[in-house]
This record gives structure tokens, sequence and C-alpha cells, in this order.
């Protein structure tokens, strides 16, 4: 019994990691810029502790998630033609966002 429950919860977890990945790549593509610097204020302290010690760890694991989604779903992928899309949204999109994004901004 406790063996189904470990099975289940894993893939309980692998499921919202993967919803956390799409969540964090529409987020990354809905950010607005308002001023010079492409940002709206100047992140704070806290909000830079923030995306240090809790964001960027669940969006690496959600890169590292979306890739090996792109990975298993490639040969559909490649039978749709939709390649170049499915590595843009599930990869490209979630790695800017993970290694690109300046630190405390959402």
């Amino acid at each position: 019994m406790r063996r189904m429950n470990r099975k289940l919860m894993s893939y309980f977890m692998a499921i919202m990691l993967a919803a956390s990945n799409t969540t964090f790549a529409s987020a990354m593509s809905t950010t607005s810029a308002s001023t010079n610097s492409g940002y709206a204020e100047a992140p704070t302290a806290g909000t830079m502790l923030a995306d240090t010690v809790m964001v960027r760890p669940l969006t690496l694991v959600g890169t590292a998630v979306g890739v090996v989604a792109f990975v298993v779903t490639l040969p559909f992928s490649a039978l749709g033609g939709n390649v170049g899309d499915a590595g843009r949204i599930l990869v490209v999109e979630p790695a800017k966002y993970t290694f690109i994004r300046p630190l405390g901004v959402f």
C-alpha cells in the first residue's frame, strides 16, 4: 500500500511540476515593460531573496521537466511538424525565465 502511495505521489508531483513549468513560462510572456530599463520598478531585497530561495529553484526544476517533456514528445512533435514551437514553449521560455530574467523581477 505504501509503494502505491509513493508512486501516486511521485506522479502527482511530476504533474504539478509540469503545470508550474507552463505557469512560469506564461508569466514570463505576460511581463510588461514600462520604464527605460524595461521593468516597472526596481526589485526590493525581499523580492530578490524570494526569487533566489523559492522561485529560481522551482523554475530550474520546471525547466528540467520541460526538457524531459520535450524529449518524450519529440516524435509526436516531429510528426506534427511543430518541433520548433514545442522546443520554444517547453525548453527555451522556461530556461530564459530561469537564467536570463533579472533577479527579483517576476
